[in-house]
């Protein structure tokens, strides 16, 4: 139990001490751009497609319960309204959660793992190549910035999916739908639900790059990582939406 104990605080500290250098180097130079670009279009690369497949159905799901509950009050012309609000406020960030935890994540985890046992670390280290200001930064940083593009085509779907659900399946108005848009949310709910996908975004690049360079052992030891990788990223994640959440709402509220 105490061998335990200890493993999980080493993990912890190794986790936090690993945040920091990624926080320092991000502001030293020399500045990883290729390497960030190229970080960034392999996380959207396996990320576009399962994202547009995840939030049709989201979108298809929130836009049918809603309108039920709007046409047994006799609002259906404010279906735009709850469209837009759930699409923004909470489909956007929880389809970045799932897909960022499930396929960027477990991405980089997986390539810096290969790369670890192959001992590819250890060799940058003798050189004296730094692995987290090398390997590290681009891909956390990778990881935020495609985290917020996907937030924003999920936004987009959302209430673009809304549309054509609630207006050719349903019966909505459709100038209604659209003048109603923007009757719940607003400019601060959008940036809202950025922050948070952002935040998705960067510690699921840091779960993965963090699991990624501590694997032991061989092949086998990488796909527990990737299976680690994607639970702890998902508690962390919630834990992040329930936080910005309720800030957001207070702020907003203000």
């Amino acid at each position: 139990m105490q061998i335990t104990q200890s493993a999980v605080v080493r993990g912890i500290g190794g986790f936090f001490a690993m945040s920091l250098d990624t926080m320092r180097f991000t502001f030293s130079r020399p500045v990883q751009v290729r390497e960030f670009f190229d970080q960034s279009w392999f996380i959207a690369r396996v990320s576009t497609i399962p994202t547009m497949l995840v939030a049709l159905p989201f979108t298809v799901l929130v836009t049918f319960i809603l309108n039920i509950l709007l046409r047994e009050i006799g609002a259906t012309d404010l279906s735009g309204a709850g469209a837009a609000l759930g699409a923004i406020t909470q489909i956007g960030p929880m389809v970045t959660v799932l897909i960022v935890a499930g396929a960027g994540a477990t991405a980089i985890c997986a390539d810096l793992g290969a790369r670890t046992i192959r001992e590819e670390i250890d060799a940058m280290s003798v050189l004296g190549i730094d692995p987290v200001r090398r390997l590290v930064v681009p891909r956390v940083w990778a990881s935020m910035f495609v985290a917020l593009l996907l937030n924003g085509l999920v936004c987009v779907i959302g209430i673009l999916g809304g549309f054509v659900f609630s207006v050719f399946l349903q019966g909505a108005n459709p100038g209604a739908f659209i003048s109603q848009i923007t009757l719940l949310t607003g400019l601060g709910d959008l940036v809202i639900s950025e922050i948070k996908a952002g935040m998705f975004g960067l510690l699921a690049g840091l779960v993965a790059c963090y699991r990624g360079l501590s694997v032991h052992g061989g092949p086998k030891s990488v796909g527990e990582a990737v299976n680690e990788t994607v639970v702890y990223a998902f508690m962390g994640l919630f834990v992040i939406n329930v936080i910005v959440t309720a800030v957001g709402i207070k702020a907003t509220a203000g």
